[in-house]
């Protein structure tokens, strides 16, 4: 069960890393914080479409898996009786 946990532990410190970098990498959508960096100063420098949607795509699946471990490490620690 040890194994386990530390496993679970790395894949959420990986995964919020990653998120965390995904989500910055999003093109700002208009009023957000963004704007305020020079977000809506670049019409064209944004990504295509595709790189948009495999973007998205891949962030959404990084979240499931971010869930699925914060779960899964409280229903450990639950079983422990920590």
């Amino acid at each position: 069960m040890e194994i386990l946990e530390f496993v679970l532990q790395v894949v959420l410190g990986i995964t919020s890393l990653l998120l965390t970098l995904l989500i910055l990498l999003h093109k700002g959508r208009g009023g957000g914080l963004s704007d305020m960096f020079g977000g809506g100063m670049t019409s064209s420098l944004g990504s295509s479409g595709l790189a948009e949607r495999n973007l998205n795509r891949f962030t959404v699946v990084l979240a499931l898996a971010w869930f699925v471990a914060i779960v899964a490490l409280g229903l450990i620690a639950k079983l422990q009786g920590i």
